[in-house]
């Protein structure tokens, strides 16, 4: 065979794998099938599995054989200035999926023991709501980490925190009942109402959330069956809710015999509670302090309508009561810490470990644990056995943690960069979170910003994508001109370049951004 003939057979197999026909993890075909099936000798299937190696496309391994690799990203510039994308590339600050660089190494490291035949067979078999009791344990734990103490037998998986959310909902609210929600809120909360026929009831919020008022005003016009919220890290807001708010919601729950649904999907940014800013056992070098300074740094410097409160961290320009700090002083142990008998506590491990690999999680008051779990297993909303058993595996030999702290790291460089870039601009977010909300100058409408980044190459979320009622929903305030940046998207290097983008535009006037 010519020499050139053995590179057009990596060239087929090449093209295979950017087809999708191979996908990254698919085993090659043993050397010597490999050489029976394309006619060849075993020499020459030989130099074919060498070439695909030279070009990056598999990795062989030793007794296990020869797979598809992932692909390797390119490296990133060597120098400060920001990076341009590629010709074509979307730099996408819609989705939020934060990914750290060495998380994909110790996720590999915690879950080699289970690609054992023995623990394979086992984390394959069906489980129900309840998931195993290590599971139980190890998410006990988890909780027990944000300052609340969890009783395992209360504790249910679900598939992702989306299902888990709507497991929740549905065993709270009957089809036509109303589910008061924060008048912006999550946007996939929207189709999870419509999906099972609840009507969403948006509540008037204020620098510190959720307004305790607002609650019993909806609920005197028309009875509200449950809240959802998110009372630390709002998205897309970033307000975290202070200690005395989360006092007054819980005894506004007792006294209207309501529920609530708390969402703490993002509330892993803040420090654990438990931890204290101390390093781990064995973690020398990483040491996870409160960056107050830099917490008050992303703050403007005195509150809308009156001089700054001594001694108090500023709220984003929003007004603050005396004595009250926002953000808070310490890591907040969540609602269902205030009103535990009133909560269902949902969390997610895939914002904490990696979107394709989803596990939701609900801790439920004792009386309704069974009915979650019938509405969990109505839906078909139950964790698989595997997922659930490779997460049990990461959260019980510390991976999660260990991944968790490096995203409050990186999420802490990504709104330095948002504060360098777009100092000067009406820009509302907490600096440990992965996103922020910007107002935008006057002149500008959201659709219209929208559209200018997009001709960029850039894609953010306008506000009406988080808005509870529609646009122009009588006795309803129209959508502020706003957009969310999700900032988990964007590779670092090429986030510096997304943010100066967007400045530039919003400098410039709304006929200035249309295409010639």
């Amino acid at each position: 065979m010519a020499t050139e003939d053995y590179q057009r057979i990596a060239d087929r197999v090449a093209a295979d794998i950017a087809a999708g026909r191979l996908r990254p993890g698919d085993r090659l075909p043993a050397q010597r099938a490999f050489a029976r099936r394309y006619r060849i000798a075993n020499s020459t299937a030989t130099r074919v599995y060498r070439e695909l190696a030279r070009r990056g496309l598999t990795v062989g391994e030793v007794g296990r054989g020869t797979y598809v690799r992932a692909a390797q990203h390119a490296p990133g510039p060597a120098l400060a200035e920001p990076a341009a994308p590629a010709a074509g590339t979307r730099v996408n600050l819609e989705l939020n999926y934060p990914v750290v660089p060495e998380q994909a190494a110790l996720l590999a490291a915690g879950i080699t023991p289970l690609l054992r035949p023995d623990a394979l067979g086992a984390a394959m078999g069906p489980v129900g709501p309840a998931g195993t009791p290590a599971a139980r344990t190890a998410a006990a734990a988890l909780l027990a980490r944000t300052g609340l103490a969890a009783d395992p037998d209360r504790i249910l998986f679900a598939g992702n925190g989306r299902q888990a959310v709507a497991g929740s909902v549905a065993a709270l609210v009957p089809p036509g009942g109303r589910l008061g929600v924060e008048a912006f809120t999550y946007p996939l909360v929207k189709g999870i109402a419509a999906r099972i026929g609840v009507t969403l009831v948006p509540l008037a919020t204020d620098e510190y959330g959720l307004r305790p008022d607002a609650v019993r005003a909806a609920h005197r016009s028309a009875p509200l069956r449950a809240l959802y919220l998110q009372p630390t890290l709002h998205n897309p807001l970033g307000v975290t809710m202070p200690p005395h708010r989360r006092t007054e919601l819980a005894e506004t729950l007792d006294e209207l015999d309501l529920w609530a649904v708390e969402d703490t999907i993002w509330a892993f940014l803040q420090e654990d509670a438990a931890a204290g800013g101390e390093r781990a056992e064995g973690e020398a070098g990483e040491r996870e302090e409160a960056p107050w300074e830099e917490l008050r740094a992303g703050y403007r410097a005195e509150p809308a309508g009156g001089p700054a409160v001594p001694g108090v961290p500023l709220g984003p320009g929003l007004p603050l009561r005396p004595g009250v700090p926002f953000p808070p002083a310490l890591p907040l142990p969540p609602l269902a810490a205030y009103a535990p008998e009133r909560t269902v506590l949902v969390d997610s491990l895939s914002k904490r470990l990696a979107p394709g690999l989803t596990v939701g999680l609900v801790l439920a008051p004792g009386p309704l644990t069974d009915k979650v779990a019938a509405a969990l297993r109505s839906g078909g909303w139950t964790a698989p056995g595997f997922p659930l058993e490779a997460v049990t595996r990461w959260l019980a030999d510390g991976t999660v943690d260990r991944i968790a702290r490096a995203k409050r790291r990186d999420a802490a460089a990504r709104q330095a960069q948002v504060r360098e870039h777009l100092a000067g601009f009406d820009v509302r977010s907490d600096p440990r979170s992965y996103f922020a909300w910007w107002q935008l100058p006057d002149g500008w409408r959201a659709e219209s910003f929208l559209a200018a980044a997009a001709r960029r190459g850039i894609a953010v979320t306008p506000a009406t994508a988080f808005a509870v009622a529609p646009e122009g929903a009588q006795g309803t305030a129209p959508a502020p001109n706003a957009v969310r940046l999700g900032l988990a998207g964007a590779p670092m290097d090429v986030l510096p370049y997304a943010l100066k983008t967007l400045a530039a535009v919003a400098r410039g006037a709304p006929d200035d951004a249309l295409p010639e």
